[in-house]
């Protein structure tokens, strides 16, 4: 096995290095914007970018700017799925205490996509599909989610992702955002009153310690899920969250 000072090890890391940079950038980036965050010569990067395009993981793009490529997909979406088995258990266990559908979700460029998901035993219930994708300012998980980050990441992320109305209930400036954030941070979780789907009412929290944004959610109609039942689903997500940072980081 290859010393992990070695030039091999080292490119394998500088090429993880360019996907997350990519990603972190929205998606697509210049040669001279991931040499600058990279800190690496421009030939550095060239000959590594040209080999992630030949192999499919990053493209480039009509106006030369490189984009996280095709094959990425199929690996990302096996793991979220082997993710979203993973917590199934602590997913049940929320929806057997609490009643409500749970939701595992992580950030996906701009947008949350939902990886898991226990469903209520009620007939009147959030019916969010695996696999589907929704903003983050509006969502209870992305705003958990955008939470993390500092004002000026959520700054970059909504002035490319807009802040879309899906309800009347839903945000509609990123001053409204950033209070929202500051609130969920100080209480320790987030809220979807409504601003997602009509007459739902949704709370998240963050999944610590996580190598991509991840956070977990209870929803229900507002009819069922309402102060009295926040009093008792907070301590229960919190057990919940840790359960699941501590299986996603058993060794």
């Amino acid at each position: 096995m290859a010393a992990e000072g070695s030039t091999g090890v080292k490119s394998v890391s500088r090429v993880f290095d360019l996907l997350e940079l990519i990603a972190d950038a929205g998606g697509d980036a210049t040669i001279s914007q991931l040499s600058t965050a990279a800190e690496l010569p421009l030939p550095t990067i060239h000959r590594l970018l040209r080999t992630l395009v030949s192999q499919g993981y990053a493209r480039q793009l009509a106006n030369r700017r490189y984009a996280l490529g095709p094959k990425l997909v199929r690996l990302g979406e096996v793991a979220n799925r082997q993710f979203g088995q993973m917590a199934m258990p602590q997913l049940k266990s929320l929806v057997d205490r609490l009643g409500e559908t749970a939701n595992l979700a992580t950030i996906d460029g701009d947008n949350v996509v939902y990886v898991s998901q226990a469903p209520s035993p009620h007939a009147m219930r959030m019916f969010t599909e695996v696999g589907g994708r929704a903003p983050l300012h509006s969502t209870s998980v992305g705003k958990a989610i955008l939470a993390q980050m500092t004002d000026d990441e959520v700054r970059d992320i909504i002035a490319r992702a807009g802040m879309p109305h899906s309800t009347d209930r839903s945000l509609g400036t990123i001053g409204e955002l950033l209070t929202d954030l500051a609130e969920s941070r100080e209480r320790g979780y987030a809220i979807d009153d409504g601003e997602h789907e009509v007459g739902v009412r949704c709370f998240a929290m963050a999944v610590p310690n996580m190598p991509v944004l991840t956070a977990v959610s209870v929803s229900g109609p507002m009819s069922r899920v309402g102060q009295d039942f926040a009093d008792q689903a907070i301590p229960v997500l919190r057990e919940v969250v840790a359960d699941i940072s501590a299986a996603a980081n058993a060794s």
